[in-house]
């Protein structure tokens, strides 16, 4: 229902509504005239109910401001030193021992003292780190390195050389960036292996030919492939181990003996849970892959074929017939009942069918020699044209 004035004239005719709403008014202002006071004391004394409706908005008084009291620095002893010198020790002070001295650095802006960030604890060196000492290899701890798509690693050293029981070192060369844990396993693989078999070929090993370590690449240096365990930190490359007298083993040269290969193999395969060297594929043709790389089941790949040395010389010829083989004519089977090998019978027939041709006329020669002429029947029409 919309209900306005305007309208209630039209509702009310001859002015009945603008007659009750002036009445209304004047009966408001009475009320008032007469709830008020004569007296202007008694009408401060009196509070009308409403009065205290909005008390609770008038503003408060402020307190009376504190005044810090700022106690002054006290009087410089007389056995104090001078202000030249104070003036040249403090051109040499530290900056901690400038910010110390100075209250304004040290004190906020009200004058209180700033309380310093709590310092972050240092991290605490891992199982590893802590087993893998000087005494067992030379390998100074490295921050972590965090790349994109998940390179990098932590826990990260730089393994310079491995420390063999007797003191000598094997120096790793280039230096190798890997996890804590291959490094180790590398220093336990030369300390317990390798450095057993220099000794039995007669020297010691003195240094490990590092072909590639921590990279940032995907399998294979393929552009898009899955991430490396070389981009993990946790893979090394070995081409081969170079011996105190100067001589260089390869361990992909098939020069080298077979049987050091493979004792080079049984002892990586049993230590490292990846290792591809020839014959895995053609990225591993020269050089032997190792990681740790963990798998469900402790599932290993062991894929490195020991290949023979390739032949000096490939054979031209057919290889001599050995010794031991029977002669070629009583290999021949007898075709005949009288002992004749097959080969004696034809030789034998071939030259008595040379010496009748010899003995026969020249005459009978040419005509054995010249075929004889068909003569080809007359046809039908030639018939008709003799008759005619």
């Amino acid at each position: 229902m919309n209900f306005t004035a305007r309208k209630a004239s039209r509702k009310w005719a001859g002015g009945t509504f603008r007659r009750i709403g002036a009445a209304m008014v004047t009966v408001a202002a009475g009320a008032l005239l007469i709830g008020m006071p004569a007296d202007p004391a008694a009408a401060k004394a009196s509070r009308a109910p409403w009065d205290g409706l909005f008390s609770h908005l008038e503003p408060r008084g402020r307190a009376k401001p504190r005044h810090a009291v700022v106690p002054l620095p006290k009087p410089r002893p007389p056995e104090a030193p001078s202000a030249e010198r104070e003036d040249t020790e403090t051109d040499q002070a530290s900056p901690e021992r400038e910010k110390a001295s100075d209250p304004a650095k040290e004190n906020g802006k009200d004058g209180t003292r700033e309380q310093a960030a709590p310092a972050k604890p240092a991290p605490q060196p891992s199982v590893c780190r802590l087993a893998l000492t000087e005494d067992i290899a030379i390998a100074p701890s490295i921050p972590d390195i965090r790349g994109a798509g998940g390179c990098g690693g932590e826990d990260l050293v730089r393994l310079e050389a491995v420390v063999l029981p007797d003191k000598r070192r094997v120096s790793v060369k280039p230096a190798a960036i890997l996890r804590c844990t291959m490094a180790s396993a590398i220093a336990g693989w030369i300390r317990s292996d390798m450095a057993p078999l220099a000794e039995r070929l007669g020297s010691t090993i003195s240094e490990l030919d590092n072909f590639d370590s921590f990279e940032c690449r995907g399998r294979n240096r393929i552009v898009g492939a899955k991430l490396s365990e070389h981009g993990r930190a946790n893979a090394l490359d070995v081409r081969g181990f170079r011996l105190a007298d100067g001589s260089l083993i390869s361990l992909t040269d098939r020069t080298v003996p077979r049987q050091l290969r493979e004792t080079v193999l049984h002892s990586l395969c049993a230590r490292f849970s990846t290792v591809l060297g020839p014959s895995s594929d053609w990225y591993h043709e020269d050089h032997i892959h190792l990681d740790l790389m963990e798998r469900r089941g402790n599932y290993r790949i062991c894929q490195w074929d020991v290949l023979d040395p390739l032949p000096q010389k490939a054979p031209l010829l057919p290889a001599e017939r050995p010794e031991e083989a029977p002669p070629r004519e009583v290999a021949d089977k007898p075709d005949d009942g009288k002992g004749k090998p097959k080969a004696e019978k034809e030789k034998a027939e071939k030259d008595a069918a040379e010496k009748s041709d010899a003995d026969k006329p020249e005459a009978e020669k040419s005509e054995e020699a010249e075929p004889p002429r068909e003569e080809k029947p007359a046809t039908k029409k030639r018939r008709q044209n003799r008759r005619s």
